[in-house]
């Protein structure tokens, strides 16, 4: 046992220390052919979330890239966002008819019905992918039913995307503190004038995150920008300003996600900010597997919705199998804007097609009936080397 032990964490050191590759080789490269830097391949060409990743590094000045792509520290936690996915192994089921399966796709968040258990979570300056900026993202998630969550710091004003919706579109809108209640209320009023349905409070950005790859493209996290100061007080006070629902953006732990309901928020959001913030911070599907191991019930006291890492309809339903009402992507949907609507929808079209084939390997017949008896909960330290 000694001599397994002592093999076994060499294993997992290695794991840890092999190179990281953005994307798996599934032979993008070979089938484009010669694409010159700077230059777009067809977008018929992308087939996986990951190649519009390949595409927008191709494709974009490396500043621009670099905000959406860079990450807290060594990037440890944006690594394991992704990675840790594969720690999780389904039991598939066969002899079931799936065939009524692609009905129940659909999901409701806060009382709104979307025609997918996905959304666009929101992630700032659209401008660097597209010229025309948040237009693809909206208009995308309009054209698709699924949910649209406006960053606060989007390039396009909020007028300007609500502008751009689709009759009965639903738009979140993310939110941060401003220095004074009084222009928190402001940004509140002018939330509910343009009718946005829902608010992204984000709780996970006490002061900017520590990006090197940042700062070796200009953007400077040296200055003291500040700190704020987002407690359970600023949150019942922010609660009593606007009649909007609050969700609560950037829970990382099962002891928040229970002050979460004894404060009254109607849901909450598992995120580590794509690992932007803190290095090692947890991901969504750590978090969520906690939640479910020391306070189940919490589940089905209030929504939880979680991103990051999620490249694959795999990823997907593990993280609804956990208690996950509806799961959002950021960099995806922003890579896949460098084609504009049409690269986010082809985007989402993809997304949609891996969970509804997914699912169905798996033998479910009902999306709705996934639940944890369909994954196997204890995380493996030798995934990846079998």
């Amino acid at each position: 046992m000694h001599t397994f032990g002592i093999v076994a964490a060499l294993v997992v050191a290695a794991h840890a220390a092999r190179p990281f590759l953005e994307e798996p080789d599934t032979g993008l490269d070979r089938t484009i052919g010669d694409l010159a830097v700077g230059a777009l391949p067809d977008l018929t060409d992308m087939v996986s979330l990951h190649d519009f990743d390949w595409a927008a590094r191709n494709y974009l000045p490396a500043l621009n890239y670099t905000y959406y792509r860079q990450a807290a520290g060594g990037e440890g936690s944006y690594r394991n966002n992704m990675e840790v996915f594969a720690n999780y192994r389904f039991i598939p089921r066969q002899m079931q008819d799936v065939t009524t399966l692609n009905s129940t796709l659909p999901t409701s968040i806060l009382g709104y019905n979307f025609s997918l258990p996905f959304f666009i979570a929101p992630a700032s300056r659209a401008a660097y992918g597209h010229p025309k900026a948040e237009a693809g993202l909206v208009e995308a998630a309009g054209r698709e039913g699924i949910l649209y969550a406006r960053s606060q710091f989007a390039t396009l004003s909020i007028e300007e995307v609500h502008a751009l919706k689709t009759p009965g579109q639903v738009v979140f809108q993310q939110f941060y503190r401003a220095p004074t209640l009084e222009e928190d209320q402001a940004n509140l009023d002018e939330i509910a004038k343009v009718g946005a349905q829902g608010i992204m409070l984000t709780v996970d950005t006490q002061s900017y995150g520590s990006r090197i790859r940042g700062l070796r493209y200009g953007f400077d996290i040296t200055e003291n920008r500040g700190y704020r100061n987002v407690t359970w007080d600023y949150y019942k006070t922010l609660r009593n300003m606007t009649s909007l629902p609050i969700v609560l953006k950037g829970i990382t732990n099962v002891h928040e996600a229970r002050d979460a309901v004894a404060n009254g928020a109607p849901a909450i959001y598992l995120s580590n900010h794509g690992g932007r913030q803190l290095e090692t911070s947890p991901s969504a599907l750590e978090v969520a597997h906690e939640i479910y191991l020391q306070a189940p019930e919490i589940f089905q006291q209030i929504e939880v919705y979680a991103d990051g890492g999620v490249r694959y309809g795999s990823d997907i339903l593990k993280l609804l199998a956990f208690g996950v009402r509806a799961v959002g992507l950021g960099r995806p949907f922003m890579f896949a804007n460098v084609f504009g609507v049409d690269g986010v929808q082809r985007a989402i079209q993809l997304l949609r097609n891996e969970v509804s084939r997914d699912a169905s390997n798996l033998g479910l017949a009902d999306l709705r009936a996934l639940n944890t008896s369909w994954i196997q909960t204890e995380r493996s330290a030798w995934v990846g080397f079998t």
